[in-house]
């Protein structure tokens, strides 16, 4: 399910769909999950398909205390060879003004959220931006922090854990080991995994064999 948190302008980026990125969700600054893929901004969070994968780590951990979530957009890159690139561009456009050169690094809407992060002046010119302003940003990059504050919430999830237990259940047949002719298939049995569409072929697949052998005639 997609997870709230406690910064306010989430929706300035909500018509964004982040792409490669990778996110981490810390407590008390030890890592508790991370995934690689896609993820979205909501008008109360975030969302997308790695932030659903890890959530239900997160709401486990935000019953023992405080979560925060780690963005890096540019995974790919190092820090130290993604700061020899701020630096390029700073100096291929030396007489820019600050706002005007992030064009090549991110969404346009993104921009102006990052410069406020940032805490440069706008109007300052790229020549003129400190190693100590020019690492700040660089953090934003690597490193996009939030604080969880909870989640959306049964309605909003899409695939649900829990359920009959495996060890009580003929997987050859879907039926019941401690009663006779009840079968169980898809979300009724405690088996989930990442979004992609495994949950959809545990429903497909047991339901189909949950079916055919209902099907049959009881023994005896």
């Amino acid at each position: 399910m997609p997870l709230r948190l406690a910064e306010d302008w989430t929706g300035d980026w909500c018509d964004l769909n982040l792409k490669n990125i990778s996110v981490t969700a810390r407590r008390d600054g030890k890592p508790i999950a991370e995934r690689f893929g896609e993820a979205f901004f909501t008008r109360a969070g975030i969302g997308g398909p790695i932030i659903l994968d890890i959530s239900r780590e997160i709401r486990d951990a935000l019953k023992k205390g405080a979560v925060s979530l780690h963005l890096d957009l540019k995974p790919a890159v190092s820090a130290a060879l993604f700061d020899k690139r701020l630096q390029r561009e700073f100096a291929e456009q030396s007489n820019k003004d600050f706002r005007n050169a992030l064009g090549k690094l991110l969404p346009r809407t993104m921009i102006p959220r990052f410069i406020s992060l940032a805490e440069i002046d706008p109007g300052k010119k790229c020549h003129s931006i400190t190693r100590a302003e020019r690492k700040k940003l660089l953090g934003l990059f690597k490193d996009l922090t939030f604080q969880v504050t909870g989640h959306e919430g049964l309605k909003k999830a899409i695939v649900t854990s829990g359920g009959v237990a495996l060890k009580d259940i003929d997987m050859r047949s879907m039926c019941s080991k401690r009663i006779a002719n009840l079968y169980f298939a898809g979300e009724m049995i405690d088996l989930d995994g990442p979004t992609g569409g495994f949950n959809l072929q545990v429903c497909w697949s047991t339901g189909y064999l949950a079916g055919v052998n209902a099907a049959q005639p009881a023994a005896g």
